[in-house]
């Protein structure tokens, strides 16, 4: 039983998540502490909410590199409505955000779809684009705490049962995740055209919409986290989240989700996400300097690649000898 256990990624990052949080704790006790492991997680959240959107996308076999640009753009557009007219609802705010981060989610999904342009092109196209476009709308100026409303600022930050707003919203998302990808046809339609485009097709799978829906998904969530970074940070400028889409591909990798498609759950993105989260928070508390910061970070995005292609090579050898032993 403990064999299998520890055959499953997510057990083994568990187990890895784990070991990394005692190993802090040995030196610096107070890294443990129920709250500072709640503000580690409100940290990640945001990281969390991404990854998940972009869990879709990559189940897939396709990739969003734009989710940062797009919050960044997000996040510019409803900090200078509020700025310019406090007196809109922010219920009407949060809309918005979500109805600018759909819409470019859908651009990318039809560039996908519709013009068969490689995803990784069409997204390194859009990041450059919706960065623009978010310098366009501002004129380069920053919007800053004192020019946001409090309703805007401190909705994030309201405390609930001990834990933020930005907190329950994560927990919201996985638990919202983990239906989509686990109980409706979209969800298994996610993984039938990342596993197998083709037999996908003769299954009466869409694989084109089935990748627009994805890259709506991200587009949603992206939007989405546009209010909730510059509400929790206080301010929106245009390099807000710069090199974040890095971040958020880097959390489903190292959960597990395959790059090649088809593989991943909620539980890995989730893991990976609050892995990276905690190597980001330990790392300086331990006195690492930043730049070997983004060296680990890196090479333990490098590590779980490699162990996802291993065990991918592995899945198919077993499928060759079952395939051998049935002939």
């Amino acid at each position: 039983m403990i064999a299998a256990l520890l055959a499953r990624r997510e057990s083994l990052l568990l187990l890895a998540t784990a070991l990394l949080v005692a190993a802090v704790t040995w030196r610096f006790p107070a890294f443990a502490a129920p709250g500072n492991l709640a503000a580690v997680f409100n940290d990640t959240a945001i990281l969390i909410v991404l990854a998940l959107g972009q869990s879709a996308v990559i189940l897939t076999r396709s990739i969003d590199l734009s989710v940062a640009a797009n919050l960044a753009f997000t996040g510019m557009v409803v900090a200078m409505l509020n700025e310019a007219h406090p007196e809109l609802p922010l219920a009407l705010l949060v809309l918005v955000s979500l109805g600018i981060g759909l819409a470019l989610g859908a651009i990318n999904g039809l560039l996908v779809w519709k013009l068969g342009i490689p995803p990784i092109v069409v997204t390194l196209g859009t990041l450059t684009i919706y960065r623009g476009m978010a310098f366009v709308v501002s004129g380069g100026a920053w919007v800053n705490a004192h020019e946001m409303t409090p309703a805007f600022l401190d909705t994030p930050r309201v405390v609930i049962a001990g834990l933020p707003v930005l907190s329950w919203i994560a927990l919201a998302a996985i638990a919202a995740a983990f239906v989509l990808f686990t109980r409706t046809a979209l969800g298994r339609a996610f993984y039938a055209t990342g596993g197998n485009p083709t037999a996908a097709v003769y299954a009466g799978v869409d694989v084109g919409r089935t990748r627009f829906a994805a890259f709506c998904l991200s587009g949603l969530v992206a939007g989405a986290c546009g209010y909730l970074w510059v509400a929790r940070y206080a301010v929106a400028y245009v390099d807000v989240a710069a090199g974040f889409e890095l971040d958020v591909v880097a959390a489903c990798v190292i959960g597990g989700v395959s790059i090649a498609g088809g593989i991943g759950s909620v539980a890995g993105a989730v893991l990976g996400a609050l892995f990276l989260g905690l190597v980001k928070n330990a790392l300086p508390v331990v006195g690492v300097s930043p730049f070997w910061q983004m060296a680990i970070s890196g090479a333990v995005i490098i590590a779980a690649v490699a162990i996802n292609a291993r065990a991918e090579r592995a899945k198919g050898r077993i499928i060759l000898r079952e395939a051998g032993a049935v002939a």
